[in-house]
Formats: structure tokens, sequence, C-alpha cells
């Protein structure tokens, strides 16, 4: 009787196709994550095996280690990001952190351009193939109290990272209308203490639980 209940083990595999093509990082099969929003080139897919989020279309595992490499939107959130790079080490905004999760579509690393989304776990599988290691992954807390703070006030706005666009730190993605640009103004001097009162404690409890939402990465070859 208990094995007729026990439901069947489908692997990932099973769901691969022209609508699910292969995580760049691992080769399983992406699903549909986040509709197209403006700023974004497509809708996002994400790996539910490495976490690994990608705008449409996918692309290969060059790309993505080029994308890797540069983190354009992390060099804005921490100033210190050039000299990171040069010691080997890059910062990922965590796609696989708290605040991706309780953010979704209003996510502050959705930023316009952006590719790739990274986790931990992608990172290590696309730095591998050229023989390089995760040696350590620590947390960013100044980038990932920004990312969780704005996260939570893109859920009040029309656009989308206001606050950071405004500080110069991220792109924003202003709402279509005017009325809608000038309430999100004035919502987000309204909410920003409370916001970041809120984010304090929810980026901690998230560092804790190592989801926090932005990594620093230090590569080394094997």
């Amino acid at each position: 009787m208990a094995a007729a209940r026990r439901h069947p083990v489908v692997p990932l595999e099973a769901g691969s196709g022209p609508e699910n093509p292969p995580c760049p990082a691992c080769g399983e099969p992406l699903f549909g994550w986040i509709d197209r929003r403006p700023g974004l080139a497509g809708p996002v897919s994400r790996c539910e095996s490495c976490g690994l989020g990608v705008v449409d279309p996918p692309g290969d595992p060059e790309d993505a280690l080029r994308e890797l490499d540069r983190q354009s939107a992390s060099a804005a959130l921490y100033p210190r990001y050039r000299r990171i790079k040069r010691s080997g080490r890059v910062m990922v905004l965590n796609r696989g952190g708290f605040a991706a999760w309780i953010g979704g579509a209003g996510w502050a690393g959705l930023e316009p351009g952006a590719r790739y989304l990274f986790t931990v776990e992608s990172a290590r599988r696309l730095v591998a193939r050229r023989d390089q290691v995760v040696k350590s992954a620590r947390w960013a807390p100044g980038a990932g109290i920004a990312v969780t703070w704005q996260t939570i006030l893109n859920g009040f706005t029309f656009g989308r990272n206001i606050a950071l666009g405004a500080l110069g730190r991220a792109t924003a993605v202003p709402a279509e209308k005017p009325w809608q640009r000038r309430l999100d103004s004035f919502v987000t001097v309204v909410v920003t203490i409370p916001a970041l009162l809120a984010a304090v404690p929810i980026e901690l409890i998230a560092a804790a639980l190592r989801h926090g939402a932005a990594t620093t990465l230090r590569f080394e070859l094997l």
C-alpha cells in the first residue's frame, strides 16, 4: 500500500526540450521564473540544480564566464570591486540569496542589461571549466544590505531600483507614467528609513544562513 502511494521520482532531464534549454553552468534544463520586465532583454529562467538565473536567450558557458568576470552591477554597488578582481576575487549578487527569494520580480539584482544571475554553486561549476575552484565565499555586508534594502523598496514603487539609481549604485528602471515616477520619488523618501531598519536584520539572518544577498568569491587554480 505504501509503495502504491509513493510518488515516482522524475529526473530534471525529463524536462529538457526547446522551451527548456540547458543551463550554461551545469547542463540541466532551465525553467521559467520571471516574465519579461522593463529593462530586461527577455523573460528570466532559472536552473533548479545550480540556481543560475538566465535572461533569454541562454547563451553558453563562455558567455556566462565572461559575465562572471565582469559583474558590472557589482562594480557599482561595491566600490572596491576593481581591486578585488585583481586579487582573484569577484563579487556576485546572489540569486540564491534570501533577498532574491522574497523579491522575485522586484529583486534589486534584476538590473537593465543583466544576462546571468549567479549563485555560489553556479559560479563553482562555471569556473571548474577553466580548472579553478571556489576557495572561499564570504558575505559582502555593504552590498548585501543595499540589495535587500532596495528589494524591499521595490515592493512599494512602480519602477525598480529608484534609491540605488539616485545614489549612482545601480541602474534604475523608472515607471512609465510621469505621475508614477513622481509618486515613486515620494514613496522612496518616506519608506527609506523603515525599509533600512527591516533590511539590516533580514540580511544579517540571511548571511548567518549562508543566503546573503551579495557574496565575494575567491577563485584559485587546481
